[in-house]
């Protein structure tokens, strides 16, 4: 694919080319916690009838010709993927335990019929995993059950997942310490407050990121602001950027998109960018 698609066409939006090579990223979600629209707010975003403004829990799927890589499964899963083609899952990388990105992992049953999928993360995760699917890790698994293979993995040593090679990278969530991955030219980064000095030369020659922004004022303790991830951008050098892992205090996509400088983007669920 050789430039974005927006499935919302009806509403196009800025979206210049990012860097080829690798495969396609598609957004399943682009949402905070709470998702957009929130339960009970009569914001005008919330209010919205542009599909730009509804975002699902933060998500990604990363495909080659010959892999499928989901990145975070959070409790809007079986909503994102109904849509698309049944098709092996090769890997899930899981950035942390928190609900947002783990609460969809016993919905990936259907997927196993396919095959085991392996799961990676950091060691935190996957205790976490362990404590609150523990039907899914156990010597003896009832029927139906989730097939999950768990694998722990660390700040800077890199792994494979089929044809795709994965470097993990550290960024802190507030005080807990959370993976980035980064694939070749590629980088996926949620829910991130601050990073250490050290992370970056793990980040060098990356063309396009994405990063989480929550919003345009009010301080977070746990996530960065829009401008927080513009200057996080500038920083490693990005040729494109796309902000995610929103909330609804964005305003309406459109009007909001026109305000970021060039090269940055809001990134929204649907959108497929080549990598």
């Amino acid at each position: 694919m050789n430039q974005h698609e927006d499935t919302n066409s009806e509403h196009p939006v800025r979206t210049p080319l990012p860097s080829e090579g690798l495969g396609e990223a598609l957004f399943l979600g682009t949402g905070t916690s709470s998702g957009v629209p929130v339960i009970g707010c009569d914001c005008e975003v919330c209010r919205s009838s542009d599909p730009h403004d509804k975002r699902l829990r933060t998500s990604l799927l990363l495909e080659t010709s010959d892999t499928r890589i989901l990145i975070d499964c959070g409790p809007d899963f079986r909503q994102q993927i109904l849509p698309l083609p049944f098709k092996k899952i090769d890997a899930i990388l899981l950035t942390h335990i928190h609900y947002d990105h783990v609460g969809g992992i016993d919905d990936v049953r259907p997927y196993c019929k396919l095959g085991d999928i392996d799961v990676f993360s950091n060691e935190h995760t996957c205790r976490g995993l362990r404590h609150n699917f523990p039907y899914c890790f156990t010597d003896e698994l009832y029927p139906g059950v989730p097939k999950l293979n768990l694998h722990t993995v660390t700040p800077h040593h890199p792994f494979r997942v089929g044809s795709v090679d994965v470097l993990p990278i550290e960024v802190m969530h507030d005080t807990l310490p959370i993976l980035g991955f980064r694939f070749g030219r590629f980088a996926y980064i949620t829910d991130m407050k601050t990073i250490a000095d050290s992370e970056l030369p793990y980040l060098k020659g990356v063309e396009t990121l994405v990063v989480n922004a929550l919003r345009w004022q009010k301080p977070h303790h746990s996530h960065q602001l829009i401008q927080d991830a513009i200057d996080f951008s500038r920083c490693i050098g990005a040729k494109q950027t796309y902000l995610t892992h929103l909330t609804h205090n964005i305003g309406l996509h459109n009007e909001a998109e026109a305000r970021l400088p060039e090269g940055v983007h809001f990134a929204y669920d649907g959108l497929r960018i080549s990598v």
